[in-house]
């Protein structure tokens, strides 16, 4: 490792990291297929890569495939609480993967390690959060007539290119690997559904059969959190601002309300919306003592703890990743992980064989932009279909699953108009 630079915690922890890789390949065999492959092919040889992503064991399998296939990486913390140190280590000492992260950096390393991600002079970029290109277009103009392209894991990340693309400032391709079918049908509803209890039930110990959740959003993630709570026992009720969204909580049995309505009701909030101050001070204002709150979006802006810090007289650290917030009447309102993503601050994120499909996305898009180079218009693509049904097949072939395959008599009635009653 003496010629990769690096901002870690600890190299020590580098035999433990490597051996929890491992342990997350064992159930990540589409990625270990594209990683065999891309060994043989090289088809990112030479590309300078700047991966901003929460370092866990599932994305230093990403950063071995992207490596095999010749890439030169660097990778880069897209939370300050979500990295696992003893992966860091492990991508450094055993990989060779140059990591700028640390669990429970502060904002302005965080930035700095941007920062430093952008000296490298990325040709391609892979995003969480969109930060990374936020910040290269707005300090680092320069670098972008090299730039390839991009990918972006998050609905919010996807939020912010529509953003720049409006603004026409979007001035090279990206894919939206978070809409791939086989990203947010399972990641977000599946990973993010189990992983973010997970994450709740490790920092409080809290039994959930019998309590209300309140969930705030009823996207993938937010159906994946509801259905999640609800087969734990909860009492599941629903908050959203989409009616089409809102309908289909309710024909799935779930109460829907405002969150101002739910909030004497709730004891335990989640948001996962991916906007901003979902849960306000009104909101903590009129919650019952007690009250569990905690975010599973990308940012931590969706709850408001300015105005809950304001609301209350005394904050403490009751548990690790539990604060407790004590309000001027005496009721107590808990912030689980300080606001930001529960799940990967309290857990250790979505389980690897979820990932497995995520990251593969992630892997054939960086291919797909280097194969295309200079081809695909300045605009947000998705990954061509035929890509995400074949990351699904392999899946299946791995979990031992057979399906049916179309007969001739079939594709000739699909393809033709004349056939009818």
């Amino acid at each position: 490792m003496s010629n990769i630079k690096c901002d870690i915690k600890d190299i020590g922890l580098a035999d433990e990291g490597r051996q929890r890789i491992e342990w997350a390949e064992r159930d990540m065999p589409v990625l270990r297929m594209i990683r065999q492959r891309f060994e043989e092919e090289k088809p990112l040889a030479g590309v300078r890569l700047v991966a901003c992503a929460h370092v866990t064991t599932e994305t230093a399998n990403l950063a071995r495939a992207l490596s095999a296939g010749g890439a030169d990486a660097v990778l880069i913390a897209s939370n300050p609480l979500s990295t696992q140190d003893d992966v860091a280590a492990a991508l450094v000492k055993h990989y060779g993967v140059s990591v700028y992260a640390i669990k429970g950096e502060s904002i302005e390393t965080y930035v700095k390690h941007v920062s430093i991600a952008l000296e490298h002079n990325p040709q391609l970029i892979i995003d969480d959060g969109s930060d990374v290109v936020a910040t290269m277009l707005k300090d680092r103009p320069d670098l972008l007539p090299n730039i390839i392209g991009t990918t972006e894991e998050t609905t919010t990340g996807i939020t912010r290119l529509r953003a720049m693309a409006k603004d026409g400032r979007l001035s090279f391709p990206a894919i939206a690997v978070n809409d791939a079918q086989t990203k947010h049908f399972f990641d977000n509803r599946y990973g993010t559904g189990q992983s973010t209890l997970d994450g709740i039930i490790r920092a409080t110990n809290i039994l959930l059969a019998g309590r209300t959740v309140v969930v705030s959003g009823y996207g993938w993630c937010g159906k994946g959190v509801a259905m999640r709570a609800r087969g734990m026992g909860s009492n599941v009720i629903v908050a959203e601002i989409n009616p089409i969204k809102a309908i289909e909580a309710i024909m799935d049995g779930f109460r829907v309300m405002p969150i101002i309505e739910a909030a004497p009701l709730g004891d335990v909030f989640i948001t996962v919306t991916g906007s901003r101050h979902v849960i306000d001070g009104t909101h903590f204002a009129r919650m019952r003592d007690g009250a569990i709150v905690c975010n599973s979006g990308h940012f931590d802006l969706e709850l408001n703890l300015t105005a809950l810090k304001e609301l209350s007289t005394d904050v403490r650290t009751v548990r690790p990743w539990v604060e407790e917030y004590k309000l001027q009447d005496g009721r107590r309102i808990m912030v689980l992980g300080e606001g930001r993503l529960v799940n990967l601050a309290a857990a250790e994120g979505h389980p690897a064989s979820v990932m497995d499909m995520s990251f593969a996305n992630q892997a054939l898009s960086a291919e797909y932009l280097v194969k295309n180079k200079g081809i695909l218009e300045n605009r947000i693509h998705l990954l061509p279909e035929e890509v995400d049904l074949e990351i699904a097949r392999i899946k299946l072939a791995a979990m031992n699953v057979s399906i049916d395959s179309q007969t001739p008599e079939m594709i000739e009635y699909m393809n033709s108009w004349q056939s009818g009653t």
